[in-house]
């Protein structure tokens, strides 16, 4: 990806993120939280679904996150990937606690199908599968050889990343504009951590 494309990309996302934050900052209703809540409603809710979701969910959880990065430290087995892999998590998790804080909007009061007790906005989730599992894209781009193998994982990881965001909005414990703002924030965050670990995976 080209420098212009990534400036571009990370600009873009960075302007969403800020008007969604300045909309949640001023308690503004956002017209696509109940448009996006309603239309999965009516589309697709139904008790085989649920469980469905709850699946899909559990890999943007505490725990699904911590075991997907401890068998990624197994497959790559490089003390400076390792780290790269551990430190991202690390970093994303304290940004997105910091930024609940500092936002402290209140979940959905829409009867959820989940029990969660932080901090709306930005979903947690959302920015951390972006981080993690775009991560692991990134990783498995320049390490998997096999094109079939390295197109197959990047699609999954991709789909997956997308299906977490919106089962949190699915399961009624986050607005649409939470994972919004939080795919979009932690792209930017992305971009700019793949930069800065470029040359220790490049160079393994």
């Amino acid at each position: 990806m080209s420098r212009y494309i990534k400036l571009s990309a990370g600009i873009f996302c960075l302007f969403i993120f800020g008007f969604i934050a300045i909309k949640v900052y001023m308690d503004s209703e956002m017209v696509i939280d109940n448009t996006i809540y309603n239309f999965i409603c009516k589309y697709f809710m139904g008790n085989t679904m649920t469980s469905i979701v709850k699946v899909i969910t559990w890999f943007g959880s505490t725990i699904g996150i911590i075991l997907v990065c401890i068998i990624s430290l197994f497959i790559f087995r490089n003390k400076k990937i390792n780290l790269c892999i551990v430190s991202n998590v690390l970093i994303v998790t304290v940004v997105n606690n910091l930024l609940k804080i500092a936002f402290m909007r209140a979940r959905p009061d829409i009867n959820p199908l989940a029990t969660e007790t932080s901090y709306s906005f930005p979903s947690g989730h959302a920015m951390i599968s972006v981080a993690v599992y775009g991560y692991l894209i990134y990783l498995i781009y320049y390490h998997v050889d096999n094109k079939v193998v390295r197109r197959v994982f990047i699609t999954i990881l991709a789909i997956l990343i997308l299906l977490i965001g919106i089962s949190r909005i699915y399961l009624g414990v986050h607005y649409a504009s939470d994972v919004i703002g939080g795919f979009s924030l932690s792209i930017v965050y992305l971009i700019i951590y793949c930069s800065v670990t470029k040359k220790i995976v490049k160079k393994i």
